[in-house]
């Protein structure tokens, strides 16, 4: 009797230790091997590798299906020949990334040897100023950091990664580190607007609105781009509406509505604002 509950519990943890959770972004899980969920109707799971493709994006290549046996996954041959590739999408499905013992079971390489083709620029400034603005991109800023700041400490004023690096700080809540960037940023590209834009946005959500102002009025006057001068100056509305200083709100409302559109988005957070001033 013994032996066969020691049996019992053995494959019990076995069965556990199978199986599948589909909890992981497919921006968390690149450069790994993943699988998808299975309809309940299906029998098999389908599998592949998830990895950056410099001008398409994020991508899945398919490898084929596997199934859950007594003895571990087990992988479906393949009827079709070539590459089956799948540009991932915001709104794609969670992915469960096989651990090391479920890749072992599938007969798989730590990384397909095709990957070499992709990764071939790695450590070109470009590329990875490129992978930070598609982690930027899908909302992933977290893994933007660490290639937009080994491009930074390589070439700081590289096009378009100063912008990059300190939008995914702010996005990130490090808004000191975002205006650190942004200072010397501006400092080398006065007339980047999209400095100013970041740059007023750290300040505005540390609580220093002076600064804030200061640098949003610079922003507007620089840009010509109507929608990014509503967008300033709707986010100044707001710091002047949480701080209950109704004299900045009126003249920020009134400057955000210079620059959109009856109806627009900004235009009713403005109004929304202003009817709702004394229930705050």
């Amino acid at each position: 009797m013994k032996k066969l509950l020691f049996l019992t519990i053995l494959v019990s943890n076995y069965c556990i230790g199978q199986s599948l959770k589909f909890e992981t972004k497919y921006y968390d899980a690149v450069d790994k091997w993943v699988a998808f969920d299975k309809e309940e109707s299906d029998s098999t799971y389908i599998f592949g590798f998830i990895y950056i493709d410099e001008q398409a994006g994020f991508t899945f290549n398919y490898e084929t299906d596997f199934k859950i046996t007594e003895k571990g996954l087990e992988k479906i041959p393949r009827e079709m020949v070539g590459y089956m590739k799948t540009r991932l999408e915001p709104n794609t499905a969670h992915v469960h990334i096989l651990n090391n013992e479920q890749v072992k079971q599938l007969d798989l390489p730590e990384q397909p040897d095709w990957l070499k083709f992709y990764k071939s620029n790695e450590d070109d400034i470009s590329y990875l100023r490129k992978v930070g603005y598609l982690f930027n991109h899908v909302g992933a800023s977290k893994n933007a950091i660490e290639p937009l700041l080994k491009a930074y400490n390589i070439e700081p004023h590289f096009k378009g990664l100063e912008f990059e690096l300190a939008y995914a700080y702010n996005a990130t809540k490090n808004f000191e580190k975002a205006i650190e960037i942004l200072t010397k940023a501006i400092k080398n590209d006065p007339k980047n607007f999209w400095f100013l834009r970041e740059l007023g946005f750290a300040y505005l959500n540390l609580g220093n609105l002076e600064k804030a102002e200061e640098t949003y009025i610079k922003g507007i006057a620089l840009s010509d781009n109507k929608n990014q001068k509503a967008e300033m100056a709707v986010n100044m509305s707001q710091g002047y509406f949480k701080t209950k200083n109704k004299p900045k709100f009126d003249e920020w409302a009134k400057i955000t509505k210079q620059h959109t559109d009856e109806g627009s988005m900004f235009d009713k957070y403005i109004n929304y604002w202003t009817e709702n001033w004394e229930k705050q």
